[in-house]
């Protein structure tokens, strides 16, 4: 029998997609976005709720083996206001831990994501209560740790995020004689790290893009641009007044507000011509298969906020290879 998982903040499935290839059945999966959801329903058949976590309620859905969730970062961002627990969004962690409680059977395992400063937001106290909940409220094991993409797969990306699992009724697995869950995989997480990952040209599509993504000389930063980009091996970034070059050939973090002001969706030279990184690049860059589809009635300013909300598909992969064989 297949293990079912439920997805919470799902976005466009990222993290049900790398659960689905390590051999997960995904059972449902709940996104609030209306346009991640066209994007979702048209890369999946499972039910998808769409509509606030808040109403959602637990007796009304089935239950699983593993309970994800990529909850929204914003609260715990450097990026954000910093608020935390204080912040509506911080507070959607309880709405993860409501649901847990009302469904019929707790999850064997949590599988949790969030940014890299989750781990530092108030001077640590925000993470330290969320397993305090987990753990000493819930009786889960906890383990957590913050992954590089670029570390961990061949995607050459710079994206480090935390990443939390926890394992039902082994709160005190290192007081027990007998084996568990949780030994098991203490033994196997993190992952080895890779020795080097991919080159970025194979991640920009082969063919010509639209003329809606090349920057040409009516551009304001034209002049900077042009001077500062001289190779087509790397990625670089506008940075307000000045180009940033990516000099260790990764692509930089790819974040919900490209192309919306703030940081830019990162831009190559080509054929001496300047362009910025097309939606496909962007989800080719989290991992997601060429199979994956964005409709054509998804603007492009919603597709890269899908793509840089998303997770890296083929490290939740491996991870969830490593919770299955734990499990099995």
């Amino acid at each position: 029998m297949s293990l079912k998982v439920g997805g919470l903040f799902s976005g466009v499935g990222g993290i049900e997609l790398g659960f689905q290839k390590a051999g997960f059945e995904i059972a449902w999966a709940n996104e609030i976005d209306k346009y991640a959801c066209i994007t979702y329903r048209n890369n999946f058949n499972h039910n998808l709720f769409e509509e606030d976590i808040h109403k959602l309620k637990g007796k009304n859905l089935e239950s699983v083996d593993v309970l994800t969730a990529g909850f929204p970062c914003q609260a715990f961002s450097l990026a954000g206001h910093r608020k935390g627990f204080k912040d509506r969004r911080g507070n959607l962690f309880f709405e993860i831990m409501r649901l847990i409680d009302e469904l019929k059977e707790k999850p064997k395992v949590l599988f949790l994501e969030n940014v890299k400063n989750l781990k530092s937001h108030d001077q640590g106290k925000t993470f330290k209560k969320i397993a305090n909940v987990i753990q000493n409220e819930y009786g889960y094991s906890f383990f957590s740790s913050v992954l590089n993409t670029a570390e961990y797969t061949k995607i050459p990306q710079n994206r480090e995020r935390t990443f939390i699992v926890a394992f039902r009724d082994e709160a005190k697995w290192q007081d027990s004689s007998s084996k568990s869950l949780s030994e098991k995989f203490f033994n196997t997480f993190p992952p080895k790290k890779i020795l080097k990952p991919n080159l970025i040209n194979q991640y920009l599509q082969k063919k010509e893009a639209d003329e809606v993504f090349f920057y040409r000389k009516d551009k304001y930063n034209y002049k900077e641009l042009k001077k500062a980009m001289n190779s087509e091996d790397t990625l670089y970034q506008w940075r307000r007044v000045y180009v940033r070059e990516n000099k260790k050939n990764l692509c930089p973090t790819l974040t919900a507000n490209m192309g919306t002001g703030g940081h830019n969706v990162p831009l190559i030279l080509t054929d001496k011509e300047i362009r910025k990184l097309t939606p496909r690049e962007c989800f080719s860059f989290q991992g997601f298969p060429k199979s994956f589809k964005l409709p054509s009635k998804v603007s492009n300013t919603q597709l890269y906020k899908q793509a840089g909300n998303s997770v890296s598909v083929p490290l939740i992969t491996k991870l969830a290879k490593i919770i299955k064989n734990v499990i099995n």
